[in-house]
């Protein structure tokens, strides 16, 4: 549904070498763990932090420091950039961006508000959120709902240009962030309800003239493959891939946006991301594997050429969009050195792959909840190597058109959507916000018109069987086993961002607006404060004169809080999250805060 970024990570087994051309001004902000330059905290999607003065024998104390009002309702995804003294705070719809001086409790230096369509909040599927800024040399990148692309002058919020990547009048819209990479930024579109086709573009970083875009589907020049070259699971994937799997020209309609998370390995110099659902969700109207929606993609950065992909849910019937993060680590694979990409699929699958050469490695459940297929094929002799074995019970399209399809797990919000899981070197785990959230699914006949939603599907949503009304778990996960180490119940859905610390604290924010820290060997909760609104932005930390602070955007709605968001009551409403999350109306409220922590004096 709604429809990126990476660096010098740290593993058990080596560090990140970084060539002089990967963006040595970003790339110097991202190695010092005093800033927060990036969203995920480096180019590898880690969301780690070397900053310890905070740790698991102190972070009880933790206090208020300072608060700021946003101004703006609505759900607050994503988090703050911190560059020097200066921390750069972004609101959702109409995307207002300040900055707050760190030397002068948090005084605004400047504020940049765009003055956008209203008309393009209706096309927005899951709330107006947004998943943050971007920085590099200098200027803020801000990738607005309406798709224009702004770069802002880091000191004094003048725009110095500006570009339009996509069409609201045609249902594409932006949430995501944007990540800069050497002299270029990359950014994706949303609009797979509408009936869209997406892309990634590189934008030129200085003048913001478009270098290349590839898209999800379509003819091979227009994705930007090389049917001799790029690979799936090993294996060319020849001419036309992706039209021979779809019927006559439902590919230009096809969807496979990618509104999530990019990351970014300098010494491959290629740029980790998913594309999302095919359009349209009625599985029946779109025969094929629907190539390449639901896959991650490894392009150059240059010249966005396509290495590899692995379509995760081919033909997807449930709207697992694959645009969740990619965490990039170095680890021991089976007692030998491996360059690994770790993804947490909606469809409830942890992966594990060679982000060199894309091949398989891990591909197991992370909820044992999960039921719409028993397993990946992971036998590299067999036809159906590397995809998911449907349970017939569970696929919409075998049980027909206007047939409610019941006990779905997970629902189509994924066993994780797009809130981002953290990697700690320390102990070798990944920090997931899962939900455990199951559905009943029923598919319809819908016709294409431009503009107009082009969804095809009628859903409800309740807590898995047998949770005690529990909608979420925080887990640990180990990737190179496939296996859960340990798992936290909670209530609702966590829809926030983790952050891994070298205090061997992990923290994340809760629905009802709880911002959690845990101990990352053992899960036990070392601290807990309630902010004024619902968490689904994501945990961040920094130092500033010699102190170190976490800070957490508040401010309930995204998916599973859209109800409250826009006011919706219908329960089948934001496609079927209404209904399932109707009781967080009894913990939080609409709000717009970041609340900044630190240890007292």
């Amino acid at each position: 549904m709604r429809k990126l970024i990476a660096a010098a990570v740290m593993s058990a087994a080596a560090v990140y070498a970084w060539p002089a051309s990967a963006n040595d001004g970003l790339t110097n902000i991202i190695k010092d763990p005093k800033q927060w330059g990036i969203q995920t905290g480096d180019y590898a999607n880690t969301r780690y932090s070397k900053l310890d003065q905070i740790n698991a024998g102190n972070v009880g104390k933790l206090q208020v420091a300072w608060t700021f009002s946003t101004g703006v309702l609505r759900g607050h995804e994503g988090g703050p950039l911190i560059i020097g003294d200066v921390m750069y705070v972004h609101t959702p719809f109409p995307n207002i961006v300040y900055a707050l001086d760190l030397n002068n409790d948090g005084r605004i230096l400047w504020k940049y508000e765009p003055k956008q369509d209203p008309n393009v909040i209706p096309v927005m599927c899951c709330d107006t959120v947004n998943r943050g800024l971007a920085y590099s040399d200098g200027m803020v990148y801000l990738h607005q709902a309406d798709t224009t692309l702004v770069a802002l002058d880091a000191k004094t919020g003048q725009k110095k240009w500006s570009v339009v990547n996509g069409d609201p009048k045609k249902g594409e819209t932006n949430t995501a962030t944007v990540l800069p990479v050497k002299d270029k930024v990359i950014v994706g579109i949303s609009g797979g309800e509408f009936g869209v086709r997406c892309h990634v573009t590189a934008y030129d970083t200085k003048t913001g003239k478009q270098v290349w875009r590839g898209y999800s589907m379509g003819p091979d020049n227009e994705m930007i493959v090389d049917p001799q070259k790029t690979t799936a699971l090993g294996k060319p994937i020849g001419a036309d891939s992706s039209l021979k799997s779809w019927e006559g020209d439902q590919w230009k309609i096809g969807g496979g946006c990618t509104w999530g998370w990019y990351s970014y390995d300098p010494e491959t110099n290629l740029v980790y991301y998913g594309a999302g659902n095919p359009s349209t969700w009625n599985p029946k109207q779109r025969p094929g594997d629907n190539k390449w929606s639901m896959t991650i993609f490894a392009r150059d950065a240059d010249t966005g050429m396509t290495k590899w992909v692995y379509q995760m849910t081919p033909h997807d019937e449930w709207d697992y969009d694959g645009v969740n993060e990619m965490i990039l680590t170095d680890q021991q694979f089976n007692g030998a050195p491996r360059k690994l990409l770790t993804h947490f699929d909606r469809n409830g699958f942890g992966y594990t792959l060679d982000r060199v050469t894309g091949e398989l490695l891990v591909a197991e459940k992370y909820d044992p909840a999960v039921n719409w297929a028993t397993k990946v094929d992971m036998d590299k002799n067999s036809p159906t190597y590397g995809r998911p074995l449907v349970v017939a019970k569970y696929s919409t399209e075998q049980n027909g058109e206007d047939v409610n399809s019941k006990g779905i797990c997970p629902a189509a919000l994924g066993t994780k959507d797009q809130q981002p899981a953290a990697f700690s070197p320390k102990t070798n785990l990944f920090y997931v916000p899962t939900n455990h959230v199951c559905m009943d699914y029923e598919p319809f006949r819908v016709s294409y018109t431009a503009g107009q939603p082009y969804v095809g599907a009628t859903l409800s949503m309740y807590p898995a069987p047998n949770s005690h009304g529990g909608m979420g778990n925080f887990i640990a996960w180990d990737n190179t086993k496939g296996k859960i180490v340990w798992s936290l119940k909670e209530p609702f859905s966590v829809w926030s961002g983790a952050l891994a610390t070298a205090g061997d604290v992990v923290f994340y924010g809760t629905l009802e607006g709880y911002l959690k820290a845990v101990d990352s060997k053992t899960g036990k909760e070392l601290y807990k404060f309630k902010t004024p609104s619902g968490i689904i932005g994501n945990v961040t930390t920094y130092e500033h004169g010699g102190k170190q602070y976490i800070a957490i955007l508040s401010g309930v709605g995204g998916w599973a809080g859209i109800g409250l968001a826009a006011g919706l009551t219908d329960p089948n409403a934001g496609l079927g999250a209404v209904g399932g999350y109707a009781a967080l109306s009894n913990y939080t409220n609409l709000g717009g805060q970041l609340t900044v922590f630190a240890l007292p004096n």
